[in-house]
């Protein structure tokens, strides 16, 4: 397959019922234009409300996957973007009529075959791919559930699964092509153990259960009396137990269907992450919570490695924002340890400040004499201090407040600096700034150079 994005070749109409809501939608696919991603609609809400499919917007995990975004909520994400995902299908408008994704024989199947038959086109512009360079974790040590994204030439996936249940105890899955995804995944259904059925329907969820779209599992002994109950709250004649401990309102398609389907919701749920993953993925017991957090961080991963390929452009013959005498207005620090000469630019998310490194500081008498070099633990504080005026710019009188540094990570020193260089530090938020805690990446920079990077997380405190 080639690496240019792709989109579906003509409009697809879909109707169904939500699980949870029991309400009939309906539904659109529509072909989007390149670098679009996957977005959601409400067709039903004044101004059709666009949702984007990304792990930021992640507000629920009970029985499935919630986004929201600006109040506006769209339910049970996961198949359906399992099935773009599956099909490395990278734009896609969804319009919708109402609030949940229907349930469509609970798995991906329906939507990949609408898919098959409206057809996918390729467009123009070439897929950028989140190529693994080191492993990233997510691990609950209470749960026991784990998942790691490792690296590989290609997306691949193994799902271990494991209850405490004598029914379904240990299962494994595993794909290692998307091209199988059709053939081997999609037609996957949901699984739910008996015990929480009930529970489910008092709670007024699963509304548009059906005993056609999920294989319900036995793992206790079952009067024939609450067979007979279960069969007439889901409409059904009659239903009985199969000597395999699942009813026979279906037959399963493998005897590892429950752990596929969890690889199918893994997938679903990384799609969140917003663009095709090039690395194996190792699930251990994975549910929507562990999935989507995964997501989450496997973003913040890409943001990092973005921020860091961002070389500031900088005028050193333009005027700066702040100079030196506007920094100590803003900055309790005084010479000899104010590390910063200019602020150049700064917007809501980043700054970018520079000092000039010359003989004449004092540091350079004992470090080292005859071969004066900038010692590293200097530049993170000129990096920190750059951060400062970031963080100071949010409150509107900088002058009553201090910045505390609670945290230092991932520091590194990539080449010496010496007398004579011209320091550029870019600090930039990793995510937006809450309960005056902000975190960001810091860099600096001698020319095209990277020559020192960290984390930072600081603290604003009211000094008057």
């Amino acid at each position: 397959m080639s690496n240019l994005q792709r989109t579906l070749k003509e409009e697809i109409i879909l109707s169904g019922t939500g699980l949870h809501t029991g309400v009939t939608v309906n539904l659109k696919l529509l072909p989007a234009p390149v670098n679009h991603g996957y977005k959601f609609k409400r067709t039903d809400i004044e101004g059709e409300p666009v949702v984007s499919a990304i792990a930021d917007n992640v507000v629920d995990t009970a029985r499935g996957t919630t986004i929201e975004e600006k109040a506006v909520r769209i339910y049970t994400v996961e198949h359906i973007l399992a099935a773009l995902y599956g099909l490395q299908i990278d734009n896609v408008l969804i319009e919708l009529d109402n609030q949940e994704v229907p349930i469509m024989g609970g798995s991906a199947k329906m939507f990949t075959d609408a898919i098959d038959k409206a057809g996918i086109v390729e467009q123009d512009v070439e897929r950028e791919y989140f190529t693994v360079k080191e492993s990233i974790t997510y691990f609950d040590k209470e749960s026991g559930i784990e998942l790691m994204l490792i690296p590989d030439d290609e997306f691949r996936i193994n799902v271990n699964i494991s209850y405490d249940s004598k029914m379904l105890n240990n299962q494994f899955a595993s794909l290692s092509n998307l091209e199988n995804f059709k053939d081997e995944i999609a037609e996957c259904r949901t699984f739910v153990f008996l015990r929480e059925l009930e529970p489910l329907l008092k709670n007024n969820l699963i509304k548009g259960g059906d005993l056609n779209n999920a294989i319900v599992i036995i793992d206790k002994e079952v009067s024939q009396d609450e067979i007979n109950r279960l069969a007439k709250l889901f409409s059904k004649p009659t239903v009985e137990v199969k000597s395999e401990g699942i009813l026979n309102n279906v037959d399963l398609f493998y005897t590892n269907e429950p752990a596929r389907h969890k690889l199918l919701d893994v997938i679903g749920d990384l799609a969140l992450v917003g663009k095709q993953i090039k690395g194996r993925v190792i699930a251990t017991k994975p549910g929507h919570h562990a999935n989507t957090e995964f997501a989450k961080k496997i973003r913040a991963v890409i943001k990092k490695e973005k921020l860091k390929a961002e070389i500031p452009v900088v005028d050193f013959n333009k005027a700066p924002l702040y100079d030196v005498n506007q920094i100590m207005n803003i900055l309790p620090h005084r010479q000899p340890f104010l590390m910063i000469d200019k602020i150049l630019e700064m917007d809501n998310n980043s700054v970018v400040g520079m000092k000039n490194v010359t003989m004449n500081e004092a540091f350079f008498a004992g470090h080292f004499p005859g071969a004066p070099v900038m010692p590293g633990v200097l530049m993170v504080e000129a990096m920190a201090q750059t951060g400062g005026i970031l963080v100071l710019s949010t409150v509107p009188d900088p002058e009553n407040y201090l910045t505390f540094f609670m945290k230092i990570d991932k520091v590194k020193f990539r080449k010496n600096v010496v007398p004579g260089d011209t320091l550029v530090f870019k600090l930039s938020l990793i995510s937006p700034i809450r309960r005056g805690i902000a975190n960001m990446i810091g860099q600096s920079f001698v020319g095209d150079s990277l020559v020192a990077e960290g984390e930072f997380m600081a603290k604003i405190l009211k000094t008057k």
